[in-house]
């Protein structure tokens, strides 16, 4: 189950952990990215605060953390080829794998439907 951030991140939870990163609409809206900078594994962060940053040929933009969480694992395979956020943003172009501080946050996050209406598509 995937769930949406108004600030166009994603989180979807696999077992006891869960994988976040930029959605499809973020990397359509940025284009192709060159470069990101990811949070420090064990670090903690409050829902909705930034934890890096994306850029891309247009533009650099801050990238929010879908809910509050610890990070576990960043993905060095992104870090190594940015352009995964491009190629596959909701599947090998993750960002964090993460321990939720506060799984009822899930709650409060989008369905695919609804951030998709939110986006205007």
């Amino acid at each position: 189950m995937t769930r949406y951030h108004e600030e166009h991140t994603w989180i979807r939870i696999e077992g006891d952990i869960a994988f976040a990163g930029i959605t499809v609409h973020a990397q359509d809206t940025l284009g192709d990215i060159v470069f990101v900078e990811l949070a420090q594994i064990g670090k903690s962060f409050a829902q909705g605060s930034t934890t890096g940053v994306v850029e891309s040929v247009k533009a650099a933009a801050d990238v929010h953390m879908p809910v509050s969480a610890t990070v576990l694992e960043v993905n060095e395979e992104l870090r190594a080829d940015p352009s995964l956020a491009n190629s596959d943003p909701e599947g090998a172009g993750w960002f964090y794998q993460l321990k939720l501080s506060r799984p009822a946050e899930m709650d409060g996050l989008m369905d695919e439907a609804a951030y998709l209406a939110f986006c205007g598509n």
